[in-house]
């Protein structure tokens, strides 16, 4: 009688194990869903769709940087792709001379391309 007591202790505790490691698993997703969410809507929050070229230039390092930090920080490949994809827009802004209202146009359409691939991630 006192072995089945044990056995029937033995086979509660890993159950209970068990079901520490599914909630685990469960608070795991959970904050993963969480940082993407976050680094979606903040990413989001950083486009540029219609940029003012005065100030697109020296607001574009902040964003860039920005970008990869959220990049970094998301563990699905897809969605810091996307991320890195939109940063690289930026870094753009940073090296080219985007005055004109073609280049501004042209821009902003990649930019929008960008943003329309990140929503898809994120979705």
């Amino acid at each position: 009688m006192k072995r089945l007591g044990i056995a029937a202790l033995t086979v509660a505790a890993g159950l209970a194990l068990a079901g520490c490691e599914d909630v685990t698993n469960a608070v795991d997703q959970t904050n993963k869903a969480a940082t993407k969410v976050s680094a979606c809507a903040e990413a989001l929050s950083l486009a540029d769709l219609n940029p003012d070229p005065a100030k697109l230039k020296e607001r574009a390092a902040d964003k860039e940087r920005r970008l990869r930090e959220l990049a970094a920080s998301v563990g699905e490949q897809d969605v810091a792709g996307a991320l890195t994809g939109m940063a690289d827009s930026y870094l753009q802004a940073q090296k080219e001379n985007i005055q004109d209202a073609g280049k501004i146009a042209d821009w902003t359409k990649r930019n929008i391309d960008r943003l329309d691939a990140l929503r898809k991630v994120c979705a």
